[in-house]
């Protein structure tokens, strides 16, 4: 199942999202159902809040950005549930980033370089990992879905301000997709 993507201006997006129950028998059917969204969106991550559900869990796979300066992110492809952040090193780098949740909006956001984070995977295992360049960008900006947070809360307040009609126009659907969207306040 391919789930409209839901878009600025919907509380939920604003969330800290609940842990999710492991014993879930829908669990595995959720990780399937966002992959398929992520990839019908076009994207390389997905977390649940993106999709309506308020749950700890999101899905990555950024092996598309595999080349010669990052070749591990070949068969970059994973589902972290009920993920925790451990820490964030290395030097702040800047990268335009952009967001299934925020179509037509991509920005610079400084972030730090490596990210060590605790997660189980798809099949219930415990991982203790750490990413570094692309991978922990993905990482970290998936991450902060689960926490309420958006890429346009690293902004200036002028560039806010700067962005306030596009962000307007997106929680009233007035912004062309190629994914399906539900708006704020709508199922």
């Amino acid at each position: 199942m391919i789930y409209p993507v839901t878009v600025y201006g919907d509380p939920l997006l604003r969330k800290v999202a609940e842990p999710i129950d492991t014993n879930s028998e829908e669990l595995k059917e959720l990780v399937d159902n966002m992959y398929a969204t992520m990839y019908h969106s076009d994207g390389v991550g997905l977390a649940a809040p993106q999709i309506g559900k308020s749950l700890r869990i999101f899905v990555v796979d950024a092996s598309s950005a595999a080349d010669e300066d990052e070749p591990e992110l070949e068969g970059f492809k994973k589902a972290f549930i009920n993920p925790e952040i451990l820490e964030r090193t290395g030097d702040e780098w800047v990268m335009n980033e952009g967001c299934l949740s925020l179509p037509e909006i991509r920005e610079d956001i400084s972030r730090p370089e490596r990210v060590k984070i605790k997660y189980l995977d798809e099949n219930l295992e415990e991982h203790i990992e750490e990413y570094g360049g692309f991978a922990a960008r993905v990482i970290q900006h998936e991450y902060d879905h689960l926490d309420g947070i958006l890429l346009i809360d690293y902004l200036s307040p002028l560039k806010k301000r700067m962005l306030k009609g596009k962000l307007t126009a997106i929680s009233k659907g007035k912004v062309k997709t190629s994914y399906r969207i539900v708006l704020p306040g709508k199922k």
